[in-house]
């Protein structure tokens, strides 16, 4: 009788000893696991690090692109300025000489009527007659290279003024463009970093909750593989710390896939509202 309880003590010793093994083997992995998440997340924090500096690059060359352009484009409207400045002045000065050529006008009309009247009143001397005669022609025919001179004026401000719309036109297409780029690009950055943020959530949720249970199916496992005489009870004990952790796990893939489902989700609706 002694020595089945001795038999027994040991036997009971003897599982005691492999259930201390368990928790040895269980805390040797998960001090593994977390040696290698340590070793994981300095190289994804050095990869998301590098995936940084090169995307404030890009930002910075299309910053500088951007500005580069409107100093362009601000340079480009000075001198549409000047030139408007330059066409007005013009303008200006060839309604002067309308006005000039238009007083000339009424003078030499004035000067014709008062011809006519000397050519009444002198009809009886026949050779100065026609020599008044020749000054109206030459007066009629000057005074008809004049209008012609005034309309060709005419028809260059015109043109002078539909040149200008087109330019001004062309201005305010151009700060348009400008306006609009500036725009997308600080969508983009707003962009970027919300991504960002999503990955280092997702890679924190993956480093912290499927490290525990694991680690623990890990212990079992050799647990169960290091002895096959154990009883049901004891089965049933190991498979009751099993049950657990797959239920965590199973709990924690549904969290991450409803995670990065929302993440692909926002992606969406801010590429479609830049759009």
């Amino acid at each position: 009788m002694n020595e089945k309880n001795e038999t027994e003590e040991f036997l009971g010793m003897k599982r005691e000893l492999e259930f201390q093994k368990v928790e040895i083997e269980t805390l040797r992995a998960e001090l593994l696991l977390y040696k290698k998440e340590n070793v994981n997340q300095n190289d994804q924090k050095q990869k998301r690090a590098g995936e940084l500096l090169i995307a404030n690059k890009e930002l910075a060359v299309q910053a500088n692109e951007k500005r580069k352009r409107a100093e362009e484009v601000i340079a480009a409207n000075e001198e549409l300025d000047f030139q408007k400045d330059e066409k007005q002045k013009r303008a200006d000065e060839l309604l002067i000489a309308n006005k000039k050529v238009a007083l000339e006008y009424y003078q030499k009309q004035k000067q014709a009527d008062e011809l006519l009247s000397a050519k009444k009143e002198l009809a009886t001397h026949k050779n100065k007659k026609q020599q008044w005669v020749d000054e109206l022609l030459v007066i009629s025919r000057e005074l008809a290279l004049q209008y012609h001179k005034m309309q060709k004026q005419d028809d260059e401000l015109m043109v002078l003024h539909k040149e200008l719309a087109l330019q001004y036109d062309a201005k305010k297409e151009l700060a348009s463009e400008l306006a609009m780029a500036y725009t997308e690009l600080m969508k983009s950055e707003e962009s970027l970093t919300n991504h960002i943020g999503g990955l280092e959530n997702m890679i924190f949720m993956i480093s912290h909750q499927v490290r525990q249970p694991i680690a623990l199916i890990l212990g079992i496992s050799n647990l169960l593989e290091d002895s096959a005489d154990y009883s049901s009870d004891e089965l049933k004990k190991i498979v009751g710390y099993l049950k657990p952790s797959a239920l965590k796990l199973d709990s924690f893939t549904k969290e991450l896939t409803m995670f990065m489902q929302s993440i692909d989700g926002r992606e969406s609706e801010e590429n479609n509202f830049i759009k």
